[in-house]
């Protein structure tokens, strides 16, 4: 397994085509606003070789039998989902954001049962080369981009009708040796910081979509891929002096639009080729097992829920009754989250492939809670904190010979907390709830993994209402002959 060390090496041997304010990044790792994502995604390298999280970021390939990263795994019981839960909460309490390696994670496993069962009806070998190229992952310790979500165009028309065709990423030449594709993946999380990108349709198809219905791998700087980095509230803080404003001086996360400019993908890196009537399959197993994956939310949750209780206590409002419930509420709703995601996992099962699949029902749960939580728990933090959190001079000022004797005086709470300490911990607030780590704690809660109405739509497939009827009639004395 890499270390955290080599994976900051293997970035710089890549030669990604990445584009930010305008402007190419020459130096993507050292970038002062990338880099703290990639420190994030760096994480879940050192995590694995310390001692005390080694059951939760490692597991044994089952390919190899070696000793791997967890988030190169296929799930080979529901001790591994629960221990996946646990671990994406781990990482999310350590970093403060998104960590970035959940959705390759995800991806592999959905694509191990869907090129499985593409083989079954079809009896093509698309599984035995998504294997190869999962060996190849492991072996590796890989950063996997998973890319689901094209742009979409116009939300009422299929594929096919869009006024522009690249629209949805699709086929526009097949040769002998492979074939050569189109379009754009948005909205991508940990892009830059990937060796590989795995793409996946965003959408169950009909046939007159089959150029859009496939899926393959790609080296990260593959010809013809260009990155254009998403902008994020306050992400240029981290390129001022001084650390104080930019809230979490570690870690952060980025996404970014994926373009496709006529790239080239060889067939022993295609997992599904115009098999539309299994796009929607692979979906839908995406879907659940990212939805699962949410639980990291309930580890970025730990963080927030701590920085509110240390500014109540830097305020010196600790004591007071309304103070004392509003945290009880926070850590209701975050255990909540990890609740549904623990569920899911230990009600999942063993597919015809070999590899155990959550509870697709208990994991839309699960994402349910998540699009409506973490906001509940931002407004409380955002409560407790006060209105300083968000009219608190800059960093600068405070360091100021002029002006910093008043910030130093006029902004300090409890007396023996030095007015720093008060104002790194509001910033901290600041940034989970308002600022760069926002994005995936709040609108990537909202909207990753498919938004709200997509979960409902699979909670009404799920949910048996005719046997909760058949209880129901039966216990209140109502009885037909065929039932």
């Amino acid at each position: 397994m890499k270390t955290a060390a080599e994976y900051e090496a293997s970035l710089r041997n890549l030669n990604l085509n990445v584009y930010q304010f305008g402007k190419k990044v020459e130096n993507v790792v050292d970038d002062p606003i990338i880099r703290p994502s990639m420190n994030a995604v760096a994480a879940t390298y050192d995590c694995a070789h310390k001692p005390e999280y080694e059951d939760l970021l490692t597991a044994t390939s089952h390919l190899t039998g070696k000793k791997i990263n967890r988030f190169t795994h296929i799930h080979q019981s529901t001790e591994d989902l629960v221990k996946k839960t646990k671990m994406c909460r781990l990482m999310g309490s350590i970093t403060g954001c998104c960590f970035q390696r959940c959705v390759g994670m995800d991806a592999m496993n959905a694509l191990s049962m869907t090129t499985f069962d593409i083989d079954a009806k079809y009896g093509t070998d698309y599984n035995k080369r998504f294997l190869d190229y999962l060996g190849f992952v492991q072996e590796n310790d890989l950063v996997c981009d998973g890319a689901m979500t094209d742009p979409k165009g116009d939300r009422g028309l299929p594929p096919h009708k869009q006024a522009d065709p690249d629209m949805f990423l699709h086929v526009v030449e097949e040769r002998k040796d492979g074939i050569v594709v189109r379009g754009a993946k948005a909205h991508q999380t940990g892009a830059v910081n990937s060796h590989e990108i795995i793409i996946m349709p965003t959408i169950a198809m009909r046939e007159e979509d089959k150029d859009y219905a496939i899926s393959f791998a790609l080296p990260s700087d593959a010809e013809g891929i260009t990155y254009i980095m998403g902008r994020q509230s306050c992400d240029t803080r981290k390129t001022e002096s001084g650390n104080i404003d930019r809230g979490n001086v570690l870690f952060g996360g980025h996404e970014a639009l994926v373009v496709f400019e006529d790239v080239f993908v060889p067939w022993d890196r295609i997992f599904m080729y115009k098999e539309w009537d299994f796009a929607g399959q692979l979906v839908e197993q995406f879907a659940s097992y990212h939805r699962q994956s949410y639980a990291c939310k309930a580890g970025v949750g730990d963080v927030l829920i701590g920085a509110t209780q240390t500014i109540a206590e830097f305020n010196g409002a600790q004591k007071a009754s309304h103070v004392k419930d509003k945290i009880i509420e926070m850590n209701h709703l975050n255990e909540t989250l990890f609740c549904g995601s623990v569920a899911c996992a230990a009600e999942g099962h063993k597919e015809q492939s070999g590899t155990y699949y959550v509870n697709t029902l208990l994991a839309n749960v699960c994402k349910q809670n998540v699009t409506r939580f973490p906001y509940e728990i931002s407004r409380l933090a955002q409560d407790i904190a006060g209105g300083l959190m968000v009219t608190l001079p800059s960093e600068e000022d405070f360091r100021s010979p002029e002006v910093g004797k008043w910030v130093e005086k006029y902004f300090k709470g409890n007396a023996e907390v030095p007015t720093e300490d008060r104002m790194r911990m509001l910033r901290l607030i600041e940034n989970l709830t308002l600022g760069t780590a926002a994005v995936g704690y709040l609108t990537e809660s909202m909207h990753g993994a498919g938004s709200p109405q997509a979960q409902r739509i699979m909670i009404s497939r799920q949910v048996n209402l005719k046997e909760k009827q058949k209880v129901a009639k039966r216990l209140c004395g109502i009885t037909k002959d065929d039932e």
